[in-house]
């Protein structure tokens, strides 16, 4: 069955990056830490690896600092539905990118479509993440959580509108270089 999950790289202390984020360095300085993991030997043994994602769902600050996605994005060929206000004016062309500005909603409703049986995965920023909690859209939280401490950046859990969630702890995968939590959302 279809599942959206919530997949996230997070630092000891709360981080999706750190700070000095831009184009061509996402993570900011020091932050590609929390993503090293993922090239690593043990990345398959990760809950809900790349491949069980039929499509993808980031907001715009993701697209724009992550140009070497290129064409094919993140993992090709699932479709990105990126989250923004305003498409960009040179968008990467042939690509498996679609720009929705009606906000979280017509994205999952698009997404969800074109994943079929395979899951939906939000990616990306904090922000996105926060949106899709609040309003009541993910069923799985998966947090692979690298031992580390940013001392500053952005924060993914602050300021929430999610208020208090409930998480029922499904599986926990450890490795060398990060700790792969899946949670259930009731």
């Amino acid at each position: 069955m279809t599942a959206v999950v919530l997949d996230i790289n997070l630092s000891l202390d709360g981080g999706i990056a750190a700070e000095g984020g831009r184009p061509g360095r996402p993570l900011g300085d020091g932050g590609d830490r929390l993503r090293a993991w993922a090239t690593g030997p043990d990345a398959d043994r990760a809950p809900r690896p790349a491949g069980t994602a039929g499509a993808l769902v980031c907001g715009r600050r993701t697209y724009d600092t992550s140009p070497e996605w290129g064409a094919g994005g993140p993992h090709p060929p699932t479709p990105v539905f990126v989250v923004t206000h305003a498409p960009p004016a040179d968008p990467v062309l042939d690509g498996v990118y679609t720009f929705i500005t009606g906000g979280i909603e017509p994205a999952f409703a698009q997404a969800r479509a074109a994943a079929g049986r395979r899951d939906v995965r939000i990616m990306g920023g904090a922000a996105i993440g926060r949106q899709f909690l609040a309003a009541g859209l993910v069923d799985e939280l998966v947090v692979h959580l690298v031992p580390v401490l940013l001392g500053a950046g952005r924060r993914m859990f602050d300021d929430t509108d999610a208020g208090p969630v409930d998480l029922e702890l499904v599986e926990v995968v450890d490795t060398p270089v990060a700790t792969h939590l899946r949670y259930r959302l009731p």
